[in-house]
């Protein structure tokens, strides 16, 4: 057994994704790591702009196939255990990684969690950005039992993000 809180009721049905015409999302695991490893490194600016100014690091710069690896275990395994979720975005037929979506614990106040998500540089003039967002943010309050999830660099600006209170 763990002693990690889960970020669901042990009695909530983890969806295992979601159908789009233009991606399915499902679980990333450890067997997506060349894909996703193309998916990131084509994407670095993109990605350290769109999470360096909530975590204040420079990933995924010098991120190593190893490391990916490691990470996508790690991800994999919070799936598992319920702490977390993690969800790659792939193209149909799934021979591309477009992208990822993380369902993740927050400690800050009046939010049940956290939702990130990115696709890969090369896809953000199709539109496919919103498009995942919009599909993604309409799943999940109809999908997952958050009340509040929040949407940092979204729906609520990293300033504001950072600066609210934590329980």
């Amino acid at each position: 057994m763990h002693d990690r809180r889960r970020l669901v009721p042990d009695d909530f049905e983890v969806p295992d994704g979601l159908g789009h015409p233009r991606f399915r999302l499902r679980m990333l695991t450890i067997h997506d790591v060349v894909k996703d490893y193309d998916a990131v490194m084509s994407s670095v600016e993109h990605l350290r702009a769109t999470y360096s100014p909530e975590s204040g690091d420079v990933w995924p710069e010098g991120l190593t196939l190893e490391e990916d690896l490691i990470d996508l275990g790690w991800h994999q395994r919070e799936f598992t255990l319920r702490a977390s979720f993690a969800y790659t975005a792939m193209a149909p037929g799934e021979g591309r990684c477009l992208g990822c979506v993380y369902i993740m614990p927050t400690r800050k106040r009046g939010h049940d969690c956290k939702v990130t998500l990115w696709v890969r540089s090369d896809e953000l003039a199709s539109g496919l950005d919103e498009t995942l967002y919009r599909s993604v943010r309409a799943w999940i309050a109809e999908a997952w039992p958050f009340s509040n999830p929040a949407w940092p660099g979204r729906a609520v600006s990293f300033e504001d993000w950072r600066a609210l209170p934590e329980d």
